[in-house]
């Protein structure tokens, strides 16, 4: 970490609304500072309570299981911000922030968070908003956890991630490592592979340099509905 110049926050989705004048004033009260791939931002129980605003670059949210397992929790791109939580609630941090890439922060004292919040009506819809959607993960996740095998997890993240290109074709682009989708479902690497090994011998699956394009999101979106599998069934089954 080291830091950086002064930059611009006319990106930032929060501030958008904002005149002009005082988003340069937000941005003489940041702290600015650059991170490299896989640096450490915030570490979990941390006492930071800075919001952090993504610049350039992106940053990713993730816990780890008592047995070590590494969880993702969410990506946040150029645009996005994150630590409102311990702003707004004073408490240590609920999760881990590393850079994915290089990566430009402009930080905030929570005290000024707060003073934006109670300043702009714009600016609480959009923190509530954020909030409930961060509700809403963390229901599909516990769903997700309780009523889906390992490989049904496995299906339902890749239809998470999936977009329409401009043929109207579903593609996940680019596609995260099996590493980062296992984080992301709550299981193993190995488990990972085995399942996207099984989707490509089924031609559910093609992957095209660093895109994957899903053949049938119907029959997948099906399979991942199912009853529970096991790790070891198999997709054909």
């Amino acid at each position: 970490m080291r830091k950086s110049e002064i930059g611009t926050l006319e990106n930032i989705e929060l501030f958008s609304d904002l005149p002009f004048d005082e988003v340069k004033v937000i941005q003489q009260r940041c702290h600015w500072l650059c991170y490299q791939e896989g640096e450490q931002i915030l570490g979990r129980d941390s006492d930071s309570r800075d919001v952090f605003f993504v610049v350039e670059g992106s940053v990713q949210v993730k816990n780890f299981s008592f047995s070590g397992r590494e969880i993702a929790l969410a990506t946040i791109g150029e645009g996005g911000y994150f630590g409102e939580l311990s702003a707004v609630d004073r408490k240590p941090r609920s999760a881990s922030v590393l850079a994915t890439e290089t990566t430009v922060l402009a930080s905030l004292t929570p005290d000024h968070f707060i003073e934006l919040i109670q300043r702009y009506s714009s600016i609480s819809l959009l923190v509530l908003h954020r909030l409930a959607q961060i509700i809403r993960n963390c229901d599909e996740r516990i769903m997700d956890l309780s009523t889906l095998g390992a490989v049904q997890r496995v299906y339902v993240e890749l239809l998470r991630l999936a977009r329409h290109d401009q043929e109207q074709e579903w593609i996940i682009d680019p596609m995260p490592t099996q590493t980062n989708v296992a984080a992301r479902a709550s299981t193993t690497r190995e488990t990972v592979a085995r399942v996207f090994s099984q989707l490509r011998k089924s031609g559910l699956i093609v992957r095209k340099g660093k895109t994957i394009q899903i053949k049938d999101y119907s029959k997948l979106q099906f399979m991942a509905e199912r009853l529970p599998l096991t790790e070891g069934d198999a997709v054909s089954r």
